[in-house]
């Protein structure tokens, strides 16, 4: 069993809780440094987009796990970084300068949708961002001149002071350094006044204006940081596949971005890592499952949704706090046994009388 004292506001508000946080923290960079060395060039490429896809889960968590604002177009800000890459990096612009256009030009997006937010919330913000989705995917099927259309965009290699990045090595390293710098970034933000006034709006919108929260301000802050990290993936992404199409944007890609989300667990960064891990890896499972099941179900085209729906409704009835909820009951258990007690966890069902009211 392991106690915290803490005598200081310094050690509450620390990266790494205790010492055994810094070692398997360590232990995770040292498998992900010598990845390259042991792991097959396939799996490598599907660890690096548990990366990507790492990333853009990590936006839409700051968006709806902490500020409590649903998105069902998240893929239209990974559309947007990915062609704003894609298009600069034809014109000659260098990576270092393409990223972070990117992420901006996804940002700023993020601000466009992020305006009606003032005035709608609940199911009526879902139904906005999922019209925005709509309207992008359309936008970009018809930008011809910028995104070929629907004949796709074909992406050149990338070259960063001499080095190929195109190598799988050396993208592998590429990906969770900025993975590394995203997840660091969005810690230390939900530390600071900043990110507490995101919790405080999700938790109660009504709490959160009494105590002089700009509702306004710090929402639209969201969508643009939100936007922001999806543009980074985004980009990753093109130079992952190097071709983009329109149909590589639509809204079955921001369901399955939410779905790592939820499964992951809400309101957590581990959590994002985990959905994204758990997505790429459950996708395999099952590729690798059709060759052992009788024919009438391997063959099946809904296989694969069939699928994970039933394993999200499962997370949803049976373990709302996703994957990262999980752990942490798993490791509170060793911690505390035995004196672990099961309703530790239970949801609370009670909510303020003004949330009842509205």
């Amino acid at each position: 069993m392991r106690f915290l004292f803490k005598t200081d506001y310094r050690q509450d508000i620390n990266l790494f809780k205790h010492n055994g946080q810094r070692f398997w923290y360590a232990v995770l960079a040292l498998g992900l440094l010598t990845a390259p060395f042991w792991i097959d060039e396939y799996y490598l490429s599907q660890l690096a987009f548990i990366g990507i896809y790492s990333i853009a889960a990590l936006g839409l968590m700051l968006l709806s796990g902490f500020t409590g604002q649903v998105s069902l177009g998240h893929a239209a800000f990974l559309g947007m970084g990915a062609y704003t890459e894609a298009w600069l990096h034809g014109m000659g612009w260098p990576f270092f300068l393409s990223l972070p256009a990117s992420a901006l030009v996804a940002a700023f997006t993020g601000v466009i949708v992020g305006l009606p937010a003032l005035r709608v919330k609940g199911m009526y913000l879902s139904i906005a961002t999922l019209a925005f989705g709509f309207i992008v995917e359309e936008l970009i099927a018809r930008a011809d001149p910028i995104t070929g259309g629907n004949a796709g965009k074909q992406v050149g290699e990338l070259v960063i002071l001499g080095i190929n990045f195109n190598d799988g090595n050396n993208y592998h390293y590429l990906i969770f350094g900025l993975l590394t710098l995203c997840v660091i970034g969005v810690l230390n933000l939900m530390r600071s006044p900043t990110g507490r006034a995101f919790v405080a709006i999700r938790d109660s919108e009504v709490s959160a204006q009494s105590m002089g929260i700009n509702l306004a301000r710090y929402k639209t802050t969201a969508f643009a940081l939100s936007a922001a990290l999806a543009g980074i993936a985004g980009a990753l992404y093109a130079h992952k596949l190097r071709f983009l199409s329109p149909d590589q944007f639509t809204f079955l890609q921001s369901i399955e971005l939410l779905m790592m989300v939820v499964i992951g667990g809400l309101g957590s960064v581990h959590g994002a890592i985990f959905g994204a891990a758990f997505w790429i890896g459950m996708q395999q499972a099952i590729v690798l499952a059709k060759d052992w099941l009788p024919p009438g179900i391997g063959q099946q085209t809904g296989l694969q949704p069939t699928i994970f729906g039933i394993i999200l409704v499962a997370f949803v009835l049976f373990e709302p706090l996703g994957l990262y909820g999980r752990w942490l009951k798993i490791r509170v258990f060793f911690e505390l046994f035995p004196f672990y007690r099961k309703g530790m966890f239970k949801r609370q069902k009670s909510y303020m009388k003004s949330e009842r009211m509205k």
